[in-house]
C-alpha cells in the first residue's frame, strides 16, 4: 500500500481571501468593476497583483486586513484570454449564474429579472474584496487598492456593496455564523471539526489533485495553477417574516427557540443541538474547539436530535447515512452581513434592505456549490426526505413543510414562506497572483 503524502501548497502564490479564516469582528466591501478598455483592463491586472494578499502572510502590515481579486466569464473575454484557454474553465462559470438561475432555485422573486443590476448582466467583469477588522483599516485597504484602478478610465466601478461582522458574531435571522469549515491539506489552517479528516487541497485550490484523485486547473497551468472558482450571491433576508412565523407555530418563549433551534441545527449561540439537544449553551457557542466536534452516524442517525432537515446538516451531512459521498461536496463557505439590523423583538417589516453576502470558494462548482444548492438545500431525497426544501434558505412557495423528528409523535412546521431572496450573484474565478499578472502581460 502506498503512503500517502500530503499535499504542499504554493502559500505566496495563492490569494489569502481563498484560504484564510476572517477576523472578528470585521468590515468588508465588495467592489465590481466593467472593462471597457483592453489594455486599461490589463493594466489593472498588473497593478492588483502588487495589492492582493497572499495565503502566505496570515497578519499583513495592516492587521488581519486583505484584498482580494476575482474575475466572471465575461471579464476574462474583456481582457482578450484566448478561446483556447476560455474553453478550457468550468462550463457553469461559462454560462455565469444568471443563466443557473432556474436550476438554483432562483425563480419567481429570487429571479435574475428582479436582481439588482448590474448582477448577473454581461457589465460585471471584476469582483474586488477588501476586508478588516474594522472600519478605518478597511479604508486604508480601499486606499491602497485605489491607485490599481484610478486613472484607468477604460475601467468602470458599476456597483459596490459595504458589509460587516458584529463581534457576536450573528447574521439577521440571529444566529451565530461561520462555525464550521474544513481544514485543507497543505494549507497548515485547522478546520473547525477535530473529527474531520483534513481534504485533498485538489477540492478547494485548481492545479492539485482532489478526493477522487483528479487534477482541474484551467489551462495554460500558469493561469490555471492556485486559483479556484467562487460564487457571491447577495441575500436578502426576511427577518420580521421569520421571527413571526416561529412566534405563530411555537406554544411560547422557550419553544419558539427550540423551534429556530431545530430549523437550523443550532443553538443561537451557535450551540449545535448534537452536542446541547435540550438547551442552549453560549459558553458552548462561544468556544470554537468545541462548536464543531461532532458527527451524526453513531448517535443521532435518524434525526431526533438534528433532524435531518435542518439548514446545517442539509449543508454539510458530515458522517450521516445519505445518498452520495458528503466529502465531494465539501466546500469554504463565507457569509457577510449587509444592512441595518432589526431591532429585538420588531415582527413587522421596516422596509430596509438587510441580509448576507455569500461567498463559496471551491475547486468545482458543479459538484460543491451548485450540487449542494439544487440536490441539499433544494431537495430532501438524499436523506429520505422527499422533496422538502431547507427551511431557512430553500426556494420556499409557500407549501412546503419542515418535520421534527420526535416520539411518539413527530413535529410538523407547515406552509413555510420563502425567507430569503437572492438580490443577484456572480460565478468568478480567483487567480493565482502568477495569473494575475498573467493576464496584465497578455498581448494581442
Amino acid at each position: 500500500m502506498t503512503e500517502h503524502t500530503p499535499a504542499t501548497l504554493d502559500l505566496e502564490d495563492i490569494q489569502r481571501g481563498v484560504l484564510s479564516a476572517r477576523p472578528t469582528p470585521y468590515a468588508a466591501t465588495y467592489l465590481l468593476f466593467r472593462i471597457d478598455d483592453r489594455a486599461h483592463g490589463r493594466e489593472l491586472m498588473r497593478r492588483i497583483s502588487a495589492v492582493v494578499t497572499s495565503a502566505a502572510d496570515p497578519v499583513s502590515p495592516l492587521g488581519e486586513t486583505w484584498v482580494s481579486v476575482a474575475l466572471t466569464y465575461q471579464g476574462l473575454k474583456a481582457l482578450g484570454v484566448p478561446r483556447q484557454s476560455l474553453d478550457t474553465f468550468a462550463w457553469e462559470f461559462r454560462q455565469g449564474m444568471a443563466a443557473r438561475a432556474a436550476a438554483l432555485g432562483d425563480t419567481g422573486d429570487s429571479g435574475p429579472d428582479r436582481w439588482e443590476r448590474p448582477l448577473g448582466t454581461p457589465d460585471v467583469h471584476v469582483v474586488l474584496t477588501a476586508l478588516a477588522p474594522d472600519n478605518a483599516r478597511l479604508q486604508a485597504a480601499i486606499e491602497r487598492a485605489r491607485p490599481a484602478y484610478d486613472a484607468l478610465p477604460g475601467v468602470t466601478a458599476v456597483w459596490r456593496q459595504n458589509c460587516h461582522a458584529l463581534p457576536t458574531e450573528t447574521e439577521p435571522f440571529g444566529y451565530r455564523d461561520g462555525v464550521s469549515h474544513p481544514a485543507v491539506e497543505g494549507s497548515g489552517i485547522a478546520g473547525s471539526n477535530p473529527l474531520e479528516t483534513p481534504l485533498k487541497a485538489g477540492e478547494f485550490v485548481l492545479g492539485h489533485p482532489d478526493e477522487l484523485g483528479g487534477v482541474q486547473a484551467p489551462q495554460p497551468d500558469e493561469l490555471g495553477r492556485n486559483g479556484t472558482y467562487v460564487a457571491i450571491r447577495k441575500l436578502h433576508q426576511r427577518v420580521a417574516l421569520f421571527r413571526r412565523y416561529l412566534r405563530d407555530n411555537a406554544t411560547g418563549p422557550q419553544d419558539e427557540e427550540l423551534l429556530a433551534a431545530k430549523i437550523m441545527g443550532r443553538w443561537r449561540s451557535g450551540a449545535p443541538l448534537a452536542l446541547s439537544p435540550l438547551h442552549d449553551d453560549p459558553a458552548l457557542g462561544a468556544d470554537a474547539a468545541r462548536r464543531n466536534a461532532f458527527l451524526y452516524r453513531q448517535d443521532d442517525p435518524a434525526g431526533f436530535t438534528t433532524p435531518g432537515g435542518c439548514h446545517i446538516r442539509r449543508a454539510n451531512p458530515r458522517d450521516a447515512a445519505v445518498a452520495g459521498v458528503p466529502r465531494l461536496h465539501r466546500m469554504i463557505r463565507r457569509g457577510t452581513v449587509y444592512g441595518p439590523p432589526l431591532p429585538d423583538g420588531v415582527l413587522d417589516d421596516d422596509g430596509a434592505d438587510r441580509g448576507l453576502m455569500f461567498a463559496f470558494v471551491g475547486a468545482h462548482l458543479g459538484r460543491q456549490f451548485e450540487f449542494v444548492q439544487t440536490e441539499w438545500l433544494n431537495d430532501g431525497v438524499f436523506f429520505g426526505g422527499g422533496p422538502a426544501r431547507d427551511p431557512v434558505t430553500g426556494s420556499a412557495d409557500g407549501s412546503g413543510d419542515f418535520i421534527v423528528p420526535r416520539r411518539p409523535v413527530r413535529r410538523r412546521l407547515e406552509s413555510l414562506p420563502r425567507f430569503v431572496v437572492t438580490r443577484g450573484g456572480e460565478y468568478g474565478f480567483m487567480p493565482s497572483l502568477t495569473a494575475l499578472r498573467w493576464l496584465g502581460d497578455l498581448a494581442g
